[in-house]
């Protein structure tokens, strides 16, 4: 189904197959965080991605949870966003040899993925509320307070630490 197709008609069609879109996005991100992870030299990087995997799982529980609020199935649509963001971040980290540098490369990447997050869910907030579906909205914006907050959290890791270092 592509966004401009007959196949999405009305605000709840777009509204769920944004749903389905983020919850390939939150697979994706929990094959990513691992191996993303393992290349940090960072500690506090290697934590922080380890830590987000495990909020990036519960992120796709609640998908789980919003789907079975609307009546449907879990499904997920390819999003060749998230793919192209995930794929950009593995060509740069593999043409890195510095270390440092490479832990700045990766919090880039993974910012780059937690932007295209609380779009996503900013979105679905508005657009759940405005479909009256405030249980919903209430569970989505739980994950977009927690994408936020690993933004923040990425920014001061590279403010203060990674990026000082990679620039030495």
């Amino acid at each position: 189904m592509g966004l401009f197709t007959k196949d999405i008609k009305t605000m709840n069609d777009l509204f769920v197959h944004q749903l389905q879109d983020i919850y390939y996005a939150e697979h994706q991100l929990i094959k990513a965080l691992p191996q993303m992870a393992e290349k940090a030299t960072n500690q506090q990087l290697k934590k922080g991605f380890l830590t987000h995997l495990d909020e990036t799982k519960t992120h796709a529980t609640r998908l789980e949870q919003v789907f079975k609020m609307l009546g449907i199935a879990p499904k997920a649509v390819d999003c060749p966003a998230i793919d192209g963001i995930i794929e950009e971040a593995e060509e740069v980290a593999g043409e890195v040899d510095d270390k440092a540098v490479l832990d700045a490369a990766l919090i880039n990447a993974a910012q780059a993925a937690e932007h295209y997050e609380i779009t996503r869910y900013g979105s679905l907030v508005a657009w759940s509320k405005q479909l009256g579906r405030t249980d919903c909205a209430a569970m989505l914006q739980k994950t977009l307070d927690e994408e936020k907050a690993t933004d923040q959290k990425l920014t001061k890791l590279a403010e203060t630490t990674v990026n000082l270092r990679a620039a030495s």
